[in-house]
């Protein structure tokens, strides 16, 4: 299907060193740009962050420090990219909630004032998400096979657990071993399995101010355990200590733990904090 434009439109994507939009930065930048008459113009930029790339961003990109040692920095290139991409809208995916916002701070870390606010900004992952509801309504239908409103009352806690149930049956059925072709499409029926595959983050705390980090060695590389595991520590993952060991600051700094407790953190996070400190007490 061909796009109807009024304007030409940069589908374009980023990768970065990490996440924070203040930190990070920019070392490849991929667009089509697609007129309005349906020519499609390529652009594949490697960029020179300034600052190394941490080595799981390499692993996951396969761009090295090496890679981008010879290439320009964004400001250098900030001003043929604002020439290709004023006057365009912008598609992405999950684009809105990143990769626009960190093209912004790039662009005004180079001084150049470019002005999203006047661009139409389409994000491929929020209609995906709204055109294929991911919400339990949505998930009964697809694995049980009807429509939740005939078998139950909306928004009734004892009647959404039972329609809860009968998903995750459903979808142990659905990825059995056996069932599925592909191996990364298959479900093992055990809960430690099932545990793990639900994980989205490294979290200690629900709030994300503590994290498991791999305990390196003198080789840079992860320290395994007797049954190959890394072995990992609780990190701060915000403030003036972040990426530090929180036993390690909290021995050092132990008016640290009662600046949190008295701040504006999660009761979960101060449960979290104090179990690390007492268990430090007790080593």
């Amino acid at each position: 299907m061909k796009l109807n434009l009024t304007r030409p439109l940069i589908v374009f994507d980023l990768e970065t060193t990490g996440l924070d939009l203040v930190r990070d930065r920019i070392i490849q930048i991929s667009y089509i740009k697609v007129m309005p008459e349906g020519e499609e113009i390529r652009g594949n930029l490697l960029v020179n962050p300034g600052q190394p790339i941490p080595k799981e961003v390499t692993e996951l990109t396969g761009i090295s420090d090496d890679d981008v040692k010879d290439a320009k920095s964004f400001k250098e290139l900030a001003p043929q990219l604002n020439e290709v991409m004023t006057g365009c809208d912008f598609a992405g995916y999950n684009s809105n909630h990143f990769d626009v916002p960190m093209l912004a701070e790039e662009f005004l870390r180079a001084g150049i004032n470019f002005d999203f606010s006047k661009c139409r900004l389409i994000d491929a992952q929020t209609i995906f998400h709204k055109m294929e509801r991911r919400n339990l309504a949505a998930a009964y239908k697809f694995f049980c096979g009807r429509k939740m409103e005939d078998d139950f009352t909306a928004h009734r806690a004892d009647e959404d657990t039972e329609a809860t149930y009968r998903v995750l049956m459903g979808e142990l059925d659905m990825y059995a071993p056996g069932v599925q072709d592909e191996p990364d499409r298959v479900l093992e029926n055990d809960m430690d399995f099932l545990a793990d595959f639900s994980k989205q983050n490294d979290n200690v705390d629900f709030a994300g101010r503590i994290v498991w980090r791999p305990l390196l060695g003198a080789d840079g590389k992860p320290v395994l355990d007797a049954d190959g595991k890394e072995r990992r520590f609780e990190a701060f993952n915000f403030g003036k200590y972040r990426g530090r060991s929180v036993a390690d600051v909290l021995r050092t700094d132990p008016g640290y733990y009662s600046w949190m407790m008295a701040g504006d953190f999660t009761f979960n996070t101060k449960q979290v904090l104090t179990r690390i400190r007492l268990k430090g007490f007790n080593k």
